[in-house]
């Protein structure tokens, strides 16, 4: 009895495992016209139609912008492949980043680092 029960456990373990750990699930319907309609505001390249747009639909810009891809690139390098270089300057406050840790101690000599004031 012990060893049906493991093994009716072990299956319905498997059985939700391989049903839940599907990456590309699908997405709310909703949520994904939501998500075309602020990216099609930010091709527009128009500040105005834009954050009609951002406040229609209560987008958390925060949260949003750095996760957010329309047509397989970041919400930022999309609005500036569509030429909507307003757009990209209003959001790029939420790009992140990339950070480079360099040890100067350990330079070669013929580096220099000038400053200017």
């Amino acid at each position: 009895m012990k060893s049906t029960l493991v093994k009716l456990g072990g299956a319905a373990l498997l059985c939700t495992i391989g049903m839940g750990s599907n990456a590309f699930a699908a997405m709310d319907p909703q949520l994904e016209n939501t998500l075309v309609a602020v990216c099609k505001a930010g091709a527009s390249n128009n500040l105005i139609s834009f954050g009609n747009t951002m406040k229609e639909y209560r987008i958390n810009q925060g949260r949003i912008f750095p996760r957010l891809v329309c047509n397989g690139e970041s919400f930022h390098q999309f609005a500036l492949s569509q030429g909507a270089d307003k757009t990209a300057k209003r959001i790029g406050r939420y790009v992140q980043g990339t950070v480079t840790i360099k040890d100067i101690a350990q330079n070669p000599v013929d580096e220099v680092y000038a400053v200017n004031f």
